[in-house]
């Protein structure tokens, strides 16, 4: 992360840690909404475990599908301390809340191979949700209801992989109040990166692999990177772990050059297909209207005689 994302992280907890006495004032819980979205491994746990550590809170890892029910879910949030950190990993994929404000109509819209992956998902995890009756409105009044407001000095984070699947209702400022984009690894992360793995603050390798890092195609998470830093064997020099990494991006650099021309190749064999069928329709149209014409002229025929 950029040192100055990271700080500006650090002053809003360390202004929130300092806030009871405004928050009394202003009549809102002494509460603070987080939601780290990004894709998978660019940092999002290691996020949490950060922010605890630099408060020195509690954390609470809460689990959706083992909640049986809106009671239950009070009930936990009652049982959490002061100076905690309440945590829902993957709240996407928690339960299914995003869907339930759509009506018979729109379900019987929606397109079939969707269907499929809700219905194969759903009993995939029947085991774990047979018994969960958390609602939507359960899960916002767990965060900003009047039981929110019992106890104080709290912090709730969301962390997704997909926000653009949750319910606007669910995100919005005053619940999540600070969203937080954990993306893929940039220079800046590097050099943090290379300096805890490696203990290694500057090398001539640096300009190359700031130049790759900064190639748009090239999408290398955090995780990744600390990955090809980690040495390998006992005594593996911090070059050798620079030089894998600079081969790793090379690779992805190719793979990602390879993406897009399969993207390519799916789109126009689409675009083809779709030409196909538009012709294959007209035809039949035709075909038919030109039978039409033909039993029209025989019927007027048969009239005439």
């Amino acid at each position: 992360m950029e040192e100055k994302k990271k700080e500006e992280i650090k002053s809003d907890l360390v202004k929130f840690s300092k806030s009871k006495d405004y928050y009394k004032n202003i009549g809102k819980a002494w509460k603070r909404g987080y939601l780290l979205f990004g894709p998978p491994g660019t940092g999002k746990s290691t996020m949490i475990a950060a922010m605890e550590n630099f408060l020195e809170y509690d954390v609470y890892d809460l689990e959706l599908t083992t909640v049986m029910d809106n009671t239950q879910l009070r009930r936990l949030l009652i049982e959490t301390s002061t100076k905690s950190i309440i945590v829902i990993e993957d709240i996407d994929c928690s339960l299914n809340l995003t869907g339930q404000r759509k009506n018979k109509k729109e379900e019987e819209d929606e397109d079939g191979d969707d269907k499929e992956a809700i219905e194969e998902k759903m009993m995939k995890n029947e085991g774990d949700k047979k018994e969960s009756k958390v609602t939507l409105s359960g899960l916002l009044n767990f965060i900003d209801g009047l039981w929110s407001a019992c106890g104080g000095e709290r912090i709730i984070v969301f962390t997704t992989n997909f926000v653009d699947k949750l319910d606007p209702a669910l995100i919005r400022k005053g619940r999540m109040d600070k969203h937080i984009e954990m993306s893929y690894c940039g220079f800046e992360a590097f050099k943090v990166l290379a300096k805890n793995y490696l203990d290694v603050v500057e090398s001539e390798l640096f300009d190359e692999i700031k130049r790759l890092l900064e190639v748009e195609e090239i999408k290398m998470t955090p995780a990744d990177v600390g990955e090809n830093l980690l040495p390998k064997s006992e005594g593996e020099e911090g070059e050798t772990c620079l030089r894998r990494l600079i081969e790793a991006l090379k690779e992805e650099k190719e793979e990602a050059k390879r993406r897009v021309e399969e993207e390519a190749k799916q789109k126009k064999d689409k675009e083809e297909e779709k030409k196909r069928r538009k012709e294959k329709k007209a035809e039949k149209e035709a075909k038919e209207e030109e039978e039409k014409k033909k039993k029209k002229i025989e019927e007027n025929g048969d009239a005439e005689h």
